[in-house]
């Protein structure tokens, strides 16, 4: 499985309720911040961004980015536990 985190920004708040369904359902989540979860899935950047680009605006931004090890932050202690458990080292 692959990690990512989702951000995005929305300008039309009544699509948040669906995109944020939208992202719970493509596997393991963890919300980071209001507008970013991390996602734990087998679906590739291009595959969660297809699902998630109906519920945007042309002016709205998203970005699908992968996330790996090493990380630095600290935040609330399940998602630090999340994290810790999905995350896997960069190969370089």
């Amino acid at each position: 499985m692959t990690t990512y985190i989702v951000t995005y920004d929305l300008n039309k708040e009544v699509k948040r309720p669906d995109i944020l369904k939208e992202i719970k359902k493509g596997g393991n989540w963890a919300k980071l911040s209001e507008s970013s979860y991390a996602i734990s899935t087998n679906e590739t950047a291009e595959q969660v961004y297809s699902r998630l680009k109906p519920y945007l605006d042309n002016n709205d931004n998203c970005y699908i980015i992968t996330l790996s090890r090493p990380y630095t932050g600290w935040g609330p202690k399940e998602v630090n536990d999340w994290l810790e458990s999905h995350l896997q080292y960069q190969r370089a």
